[in-house]
């Protein structure tokens, strides 16, 4: 699958405007750069059918998204974890009715370099990695060497989903952290560039941004794959999502209901992800 680079959260605007018609109101998206190239992907298909439209997607982490949200700035959150009680809190005390589209299923994978011939972790031994437990590769049968631990930065939604589902075991009351040692980075693509030049180094990514050039890790002996996902037993699978207004109008909700329609789920599968539909 051909992928785009994005760095950082360099604004995506994609313009299209019929010649005579009136404008329409830019419509913008902002949010978790696991979907980045997805939604990008969803807005050029969608202008190509409405010549007027106008669409800005802007990445910079699932927390960012949503706060833009919350403060009227965009239309569209972007987000790889679901909203948190006090984030739907505030939505309600301000009056925002927000409703949770689910645009797909993602399976976080872990990743290592190609010269790392690890196949599996289980997931109470991953979590021992990343939480800084396990330090050396020797531990888990590799080379004496340290490991080095890469991690999404705190504004990412994956971010916060694996230190819940791995780092902390899925347990609501432990207050486990990333190892002192992790290294945070500011997207899928800043990870997966370490790792492949790295050959001590372990992270994860998006399913999406899965490319040859690197290793996949099974979790419990089940791999990262689209068929494992969909039934949902891979280990780490989870949904995307858009947090759309309840009350949209406009292109806002053409956008909403292209995204979800055959040919915008069909954007989602070949972008990497399961569809949601």
């Amino acid at each position: 699958m051909l992928k785009k680079i994005l760095l950082g959260t360099s604004l995506l605007l994609l313009v299209a405007c019929g010649e005579g018609k009136t404008r329409s109101e830019l419509v913008k998206l902002q949010g978790s750069d696991t979907i980045l190239n997805t939604s990008q992907s969803i807005a050029e298909e969608f202008m190509k059918e409405n010549k007027d439209a106008k669409i800005a997607v802007t990445g910079g982490g699932s927390g960012t998204g949503i706060a833009a949200k919350l403060n009227n700035t965009v239309n569209i959150a972007m987000a790889s974890r679901s909203i948190k009680e006090k984030e739907l809190k505030k939505a309600k005390e301000i009056g925002i009715n927000l409703e949770e589209i689910v645009l797909g299923f993602d399976g976080i994978t872990v990743i290592t370099n190609h010269d790392n011939k690890l196949k599996n972790l289980d997931k109470a031994t991953l979590g021992k990695v990343f939480s800084g437990e396990i330090t050396n590769w020797n531990k888990i049968g590799r080379d004496d060497a340290e490991i080095i631990v890469l991690s999404r930065d705190s504004s990412s939604g994956t971010h916060s989903y694996f230190k819940n589902a791995i780092v902390r075991s899925g347990n609501k009351k432990s207050d486990k952290e990333y190892g002192k040692q992790t290294l945070y980075m500011p997207s899928n693509q800043a990870i997966l560039q370490e790792v492949k030049n790295n050959r001590y180094a372990i992270g994860y990514i998006g399913m999406g941004y899965m490319e040859d050039s690197v290793n996949a890790l099974s979790v419990d002996n089940i791999a990262p794959s689209f068929k494992n996902v969909a039934d949902k037993s891979y280990p780490i699978a989870r949904e995307v999502y858009w947090y759309v207004d309840a009350d949209r109008k406009g292109d806002e909700a053409k956008l909403v209901e292209f995204a979800l329609s055959p040919k915008g789920q069909a954007i989602v599968k070949k972008e990497g992800f399961v569809p949601a539909k």
